[in-house]
């Protein structure tokens, strides 16, 4: 499978949960923009099976290579990204839960889910878009995981999926500045995450990013019906670094806040 199939089969799996992005999507076209996706986020647990070495193997085979590593220590995360030498694909972030700094119960928990994953989804390009593969799913279980991560609980409820796309404010015409486009969003009715203020990062940073707090999806939870967060949509400008090419990784200390556009407390 090549990466634009990948991507684009991602993209129509990710409005389903997510229409507002959609919306968004269509909004900026209406006004004559090409939206250009900065990048993707997929999260996983740091399990051989599935960990972010795994996910990436797809994207590595469709000649993307590693670029950046963070590291996330209150949210107990670890992450890369990934580049592809054509400019106009996608970089892909993907990060990893670190299941030794939590609870036997927790570890317990994701490992019993992550046993009940079909092998043959196992080191196969499928896995990307194969939800949560071990339902039926527990509400108990997914209160239990929210207690002590956000971030295990909507792995838990979504399984593997993207978790985000990302509008290029680069490549935009109608938008100069993520504020611009901000505004734009909040005047149609559209809410942003205001974890760390509605713009994440500065121009010292080489990178500005926002963020729509993720919709609201009823999910079924073997006979019970429970709304939770989904996905969100992001807004990201890159400046040029000293050498007069645009930075193209990541700041951990804005990323984090983006994190908590899935956090069920917002």
């Amino acid at each position: 499978m090549t990466s634009e199939e990948i991507f684009a089969r991602l993209w129509r799996q990710y409005i389903q949960d997510n229409p507002d992005a959609a919306k968004i999507h269509r909004l900026l076209s209406d006004l004559g923009e090409t939206v250009v996706n900065d990048h993707i986020a997929l999260r996983t647990f740091n399990d051989e099976r599935v960990n972010v070495d795994a996910l990436a193997q797809p994207f590595i085979n469709n000649g993307y290579r590693e670029c950046g590593q963070y590291d996330f220590p209150v949210k107990k995360l670890f992450a890369k990204h990934y580049e592809h030498d054509e400019p106009n694909f996608p970089k892909v972030f993907i990060s990893e839960l670190l299941l030794e700094k939590f609870s036997t119960d927790l570890i317990r928990t994701v490992k019993t889910t992550l046993n009940n994953i079909p092998k043959n989804l196992i080191g196969n390009v499928e896995l990307l878009f194969s939800g949560a593969s071990w339902s039926p799913l527990s509400y108990a279980t997914y209160k239990a995981l929210l207690t002590e991560s956000e971030y295990a609980a909507w792995i838990y409820a979504y399984g593997f999926r993207a978790n985000h796309f990302t509008v290029n404010v680069n490549a935009l015409t109608s938008f100069q500045e993520v504020s611009e486009l901000n505004d734009f969003l909040i005047e149609k009715g559209f809410t942003l995450n205001s974890a760390g203020g509605n713009i994440k990062g500065t121009p010292a940073d080489y990178l500005e990013q926002s963020s729509t707090l993720a919709e609201e999806r009823n999910m079924m939870f073997g006979n019970e019906e429970h709304a939770i967060p989904s996905c969100y949509y992001e807004f990201a400008k890159r400046y040029p670094l000293p050498s007069g090419e645009l930075f193209n990784g990541f700041v951990a200390a804005s990323a984090d806040k983006i994190f908590e556009s899935t956090d069920t407390k917002k």
